[in-house]
């Protein structure tokens, strides 16, 4: 069973930056895809950026976070990342990591932006 913990959440203003990890435990991190999503309050958890397994490193994201996000991931390290940049008021909720089938939650973190 997969362990995962999220961390970086914070309070920045608009136009500010924040990258937010996701440290991986209990499994072969290399063997999921991994994804990001948000749930904003009184909000259904939407996805928010997406990273294949390694050997075929594709990335997709949600059209309202596309070229101000980056996901990556560092296998050595069983972490994944956003990246997030530019970031706007609406970017403002609860981020959570995911692995892939079958899919384990991180426990999220909150990041708020204030305009």
């Amino acid at each position: 069973q997969v362990q995962l913990v999220e961390s970086g959440g914070g309070l920045v203003q608009a136009g500010a930056s924040l990258r937010l990890s996701c440290a991986a435990s209990g499994g072969t991190f290399s063997n999921y895809a991994m994804g990001w999503f948000r749930q904003a309050p009184g909000k259904e958890r939407e996805f928010v950026a997406g990273i294949s397994t390694p050997g075929s490193t594709i990335t997709n994201y949600t059209d309202s976070v596309k070229g101000r996000f980056t996901i990556s991931r560092d296998n050595a390290k069983n972490t994944l990342y956003l990246q997030m940049n530019s970031l706007k008021p609406e970017d403002t909720a609860v981020y959570y990591c995911r692995t892939g089938v079958p899919y384990y939650w991180g426990q999220g973190t909150q990041v708020t932006v204030s305009s």
